[in-house]
Formats: C-alpha cells, sequence, structure tokens
C-alpha cells in the first residue's frame, strides 16, 4: 500500500479515536475530525462513506485481533479452558480500542460481531459441525459471560479474574457434556 494513503488512514483512525474517547459516535463530526486529522473533507471521503462506516471498520479491526490472538481456534471444542484462556488474554491485549469504540449504546455490538466471527472459524475448521440449539446456548452464555465478567471486575487482580472465568467455564462445559 502508499505510504501517503497509510499515512492519511492511520491520520484518521488516530483522530477517529482521540474524538471518540471523549464524545459519543453520534457527536462526532466529518469536519471536526477533519481538522485534528488535518486532512480535508474530501480525503475523509475517499477513505470511508461517513463517520458510521469509519466507526464500524475499525469495530471490525478490533474484532479481528481479537480472533487473531486466538492461536488454537480448533480448542473451543478440544480444550475449553485453553480457548477461554486465550479468548480472556485478547480482550486485555484489545481493552483500550474495545473500550473507546464499543462505548455507550455500542457496547453491545463488540460481543455480537466477535460470537459472528468465532462461529465462521468453527464452521471453517469443522465444516460438517451441526451445534443444537443446547451447543449455541451454551458458547454464548460462555462468549458473553466470559465477556462482560472481565470487563466488569478487570480491575481486580486479572490472573484470579481469568481463573473464575476458565473454573466457570470449565464447570458449564462438562455440566453440558453430562446431558
Amino acid at each position: 500500500m502508499d505510504l501517503r494513503i497509510e499515512k492519511t488512514r492511520c491520520a484518521i483512525r488516530n483522530a477517529f479515536l482521540q474524538l471518540r474517547s471523549k464524545k459519543p459516535l453520534e457527536k462526532i463530526t466529518v469536519k471536526e475530525l477533519t481538522e485534528l486529522a488535518n486532512i480535508n473533507k474530501a480525503t475523509f471521503y475517499l477513505h470511508y462513506s461517513d463517520i458510521y462506516d469509519l466507526s464500524e471498520t475499525l469495530e471490525r479491526d478490533v474484532v479481528q485481533s481479537c480472533l487473531d490472538g486466538i492461536e488454537h481456534p480448533e480448542n473451543i471444542f478440544r480444550n475449553n479452558k485453553s480457548f477461554i484462556k486465550e479468548l480472556t488474554q485478547t480482550f486485555v491485549a484489545n481493552e483500550q480500542l474495545i473500550k473507546i469504540l464499543f462505548e455507550g449504546n455500542r457496547s453491545s455490538s463488540f460481543i455480537d460481531l466477535l460470537e459472528k466471527e468465532l462461529y465462521k472459524i468453527i464452521y471453517t475448521a469443522y465444516p460438517d459441525y451441526k451445534p443444537s440449539i443446547e451447543n449455541k446456548m451454551t458458547m454464548t452464555f460462555l462468549i458473553y459471560g466470559g465477556y462482560y465478567t472481565y470487563f466488569k471486575y478487570h480491575d481486580q487482580s486479572v490472573d484470579s479474574v481469568f481463573n473464575v472465568i476458565e473454573n466457570f467455564s470449565s464447570a458449564i462445559t462438562e455440566m453440558h457434556k453430562g446431558k
């Protein structure tokens, strides 16, 4: 990619994150973003159709970064505890961006996107996999539960939060297998 294009996109993204950390998405204008990024509006529109397009692009990037942090996605079935640990560690690695991009009325968007993308990974790795409704509910419970537990208690000892999430996930998975 052309270095000028990369620098422009970086300036746009940095300006957006700076604004987004201070105000809701709905209150950010292209005008203030372009002034902060030191570009003109036409340049912005060469890259994004509007503020929401930019936000959604960054949101997808953060979700992808979280998924890229999972070295062994196959562990979702083979070693649930290991998978949950990797997933939770990706939350830590991307915590600041998640907090900025998914604040306020966007808070549930992250976990919704993450769950959808996790299913894509599963279906790619296991094309014949046809989960029952109980399996889907268990996975949703583990993903959402782990996510919200981490972000509610992340200011505590991260290791103890990880341990609780891992232990709950293992217990729920074992309980579900027993049925």
